[in-house]
């Protein structure tokens, strides 16, 4: 039927189709991606909201702990008259506003010989302190839960959430320590130390948390009670399990059992009043209690899909005016063309030597196509030949720098990194020769005071560099996560990579584990640079390491562990080889003399000053020449513990 349409009809036609589909499939895209980085930046923002609100929790809560701690302390090493402690624990709550009352609960006979029931108990009310005692016969505390949890686990506990009749009359979390005393050579349970938080200080806390027009944050205990939220009617009524029974979410209850794991997490959530949203929760440490944040899903696209409203309507408005112009055009270019046709008609007869298919369309566009049909052919394979290596460069182009986010992505590149931990620093760079490279570090905590950092060099570079990197990265931070020796971790992670190496890659290891409060190191190497100290002084030297094997090479290769002290101020750096043989133009290398000049020169600085400083130095020394392998340095300085 289009054969004998005209060249206007055609063109009309096919632009506005063409054009409506290209449109189309730029504004899906557009929206596709626009929704991506919504959800990744508040993802990120959530995490953000939720860590800040839960250190702001425990910032309060850690101190609260150490009051009944050292209470008890006291109590187990000094007797005291009843006056005395009653006086004594009027003075904890007074200096202690984050607590809404203390109490000392007695053994039977353990205060006064005879005297069963003697539980001193301080709270706060709007008039000011009150006082109470506990051992009334109405309110029998040996029964209470903040006081036998304690008594049996023989340690420090926090409650769950309840309303305390009888004593503080207000919903609250208690943390009890039990204390014991020594008589005959045996020790005893002398009692129970306790300090109580108010709910409604942590409920105005939680309600603070605002993101998008109705997000709100829950609190919930370790057994998944919900002890703020804002519906009042779930508050202490309902548990993540109760609601997750009713309506039959099997989602809510995995999240649930994450929960009370200590898990954090981000990920789709259906609230109890059934709206889609997406919620983001972490553990608070000091209770074992969860923070979650929740934000309606429409809210959420509710910008974009008035954005995408817009640009569609624009869109429609955009076709209509391209297919008036496009009438336009192909009016005052058929005309010429038919006069052209005929002109070229002779021509082409006369100079093809190649057949040419019929062409069934009467138009003007089938004559001139017949006598340019050995060109078209021409230029067809040419351009379909050139967009195929185009296309083909660029998708390897495309896929090298996402390849190259990602690896970058799993590598730890906030620093400060722990800025709450004041008994060490640590600071790290690494620059990859190629989009990816076989290069990395990496450093954290396997528990409250020992620290895990590693750095490495996989052998070759590109992509399986960057893959192998990737395996060995994780098997170090799960083998690390065992609590091993490092010579047991670089011992099973060698093995596991020697398992189906079929490529012979192999990797460089360094792998340390630093008592943040004693400063002591435990390391490992795998054939990896040594690394150096720096004292306070400014002398920096090399540690003598055990040289190990390369990981990846021999199976069951056994590994030594070393131990280093680092005092206060002292600094270990740590490199790869492409620090110390990157080249200049006159293929001389920066060598391991010249990073040893370097590190005393820069001694006293900070450390992301030090690693600054030596790329500048190594840059400056290459002086243009290509960069030909990975650049990789990390710097631990320990500042100082407790234990020190």
């Amino acid at each position: 039927m289009l054969n004998n349409r005209s060249l206007a009809f055609k063109l009309i036609l096919f632009f506005t189709l063409s054009s409506g589909v290209i449109l189309l499939v730029v504004l899906a895209y557009d929206y596709w991606y626009s929704r991506k980085m919504i959800e990744n930046d508040l993802e990120e923002s959530a995490r953000h909201l939720v860590s800040s609100t839960v250190n702001k929790l425990d910032a309060v809560l850690a101190p609260v702990q150490k009051v009944p701690e050292n209470l008890a302390c006291f109590l187990e090493n000094a007797t005291f008259s009843e006056k005395e402690v009653i006086s004594l624990l009027r003075v904890v709550v007074e200096r202690n506003p984050d607590i809404y009352g203390a109490a000392v609960a007695f053994e039977p006979g353990v205060f006064v010989k005879g005297r069963r029931h003697f539980a001193p108990y301080f709270y706060r009310t709007k008039k000011g302190l009150e006082f109470s005692d506990l051992g009334a016969s109405s309110y029998d505390y040996f029964a209470k839960d903040w006081y036998q949890i304690p008594k049996e686990l023989g340690g420090p506990q926090w409650s769950e959430p309840y309303f305390d009749e009888g004593g503080g009359n207000i919903l609250m979390s208690t943390y009890s320590v039990p204390f014991y005393r020594t008589k005959g050579g045996k020790r005893y349970l002398a009692g129970v130390v306790t300090a109580d938080i108010s709910l409604e200080w942590l409920k105005k806390v939680v309600s603070s948390v605002k993101i998008l027009k109705t997000g709100y944050g829950i609190l919930t205990s370790r057994n998944g009670t919900i002890i703020t939220h804002p519906s009042e009617k779930l508050v202490m009524n309902e548990t993540i399990f109760s609601a997750a029974e009713e309506k039959k979410d099997k989602r809510l209850r995995e999240i649930g059992q994450r929960m009370i794991r200590g898990e954090s997490g981000f990920g789709p959530f259906i609230t109890v009043s059934g709206r889609e949203s997406w919620a983001c929760y972490a553990p608070v440490s000091s209770t074992g209690w969860t923070l979650s944040v929740v934000f309606p899903r429409d809210e959420l696209y509710s910008d974009i899909n008035r954005l995408q409203g817009t640009a569609g309507l624009l869109a429609a408005a955009g076709i209509l005016l391209l297919s008036f112009v496009i009438v336009l055009i192909s009016r005052s270019i058929s005309r010429p063309l038919r006069a052209m046709a005929k002109a070229t008609e002779e021509m082409a007869r006369g100079n093809l030597d190649m057949p040419v298919p019929a062409v069934r369309s009467r138009d003007e566009v089938g004559v001139l196509a017949e006598s340019f049909s050995r060109m078209g052919e021409s230029l067809k394979k040419y351009i379909r030949d050139l967009t195929e290596a185009t296309a083909a460069k660029e998708r390897i182009e495309s896929e090298l720098s996402i390849a190259h986010d990602i690896q970058m992505s799993i590598i730890p590149k906030t620093f400060p990194a722990f800025p709450d931990r004041k008994e060490f620093d640590i600071c790290a760079f690494i620059e990859p020769a190629r989009e990816v490279g076989g290069d990395f570090y990496d450093f954290f905590f396997i528990n409250a005071t020992h620290l895990c950092f590693v750095i490495a060099d996989v052998s070759g570079k590109g992509v399986p560099s960057a893959l192998f990197m990737a395996e060995a990265m994780t098997l170090i931070k799960v083998m690390a996560k065992e609590s091993l020796s490092p010579d047991q971790i670089l011992c099973k992670v060698n093995n596991e990579l020697c398992t189906d190496n079929s490529t012979g890659m192999f990797v460089t290891i360094f792998l340390g584990i630093l008592d943040t409060i004693t400063g002591e190191v435990l390391y490992s190497n795998g054939g990896h640079n040594p690394p150096l100290t720096i004292s306070r002084d400014g002398k920096a030297e090399f540690l003598k390491v055990s040289p190990g094997l390369v990981a990846g090479a021999w199976e069951n290769f056994q590994y030594v562990t070393g131990r280093l002290f680092l005092k206060k101020g002292e600094t270990l750096f740590m490199y790869t080889d492409g620090v110390t043989e990157a080249m200049n133009p006159a293929d001389e290398l920066f060598s391991e003399e010249r990073l040893l000049r370097n590190l005393m020169a820069l001694s006293d600085k900070p450390l992301a000053e030090i690693l600054g400083r030596l790329t500048e130095e190594i840059i400056f020394f290459a002086q243009g020449a290509p960069q030909s392998d990975d650049i990789t340095m990390m710097a631990l300085r320990f500042t100082g513990g407790s234990g020190n």
